[in-house]
């Protein structure tokens, strides 16, 4: 058995994990739906979800990664077609 004590998260370190997966699924949402008027909220968020920190911090990193991959993709995937950045 462990002699440390379970260590409960505070409520903030909660909200930044939400915060970096709602991220996440607005970048990909971007990437297929307006990415010029998506992403960067997407990218907002994530970076408020990394500055939070805490158990999440890995998550908020991969969801800056993601949300960076995403503008690039999503601009161009809308350049190419002819579709509307906003």
């Amino acid at each position: 058995m462990s002699s440390t004590p379970y260590e409960r998260s505070r409520p903030s370190e909660t909200v930044a994990g939400f915060l970096a997966a709602a991220s996440i699924f607005v970048s990909v949402t971007g990437i297929a739906y307006r990415p010029l008027r998506l992403i960067p909220i997407a990218l907002l968020m994530a970076l408020i979800a990394a500055g939070i920190g805490g158990r999440a911090s890995r998550l908020a990193a991969w969801a800056v990664g993601i949300g960076a991959f995403a503008f690039v993709v999503g601009m161009a995937a809308a350049v190419i077609t002819s579709n509307p950045l906003w």
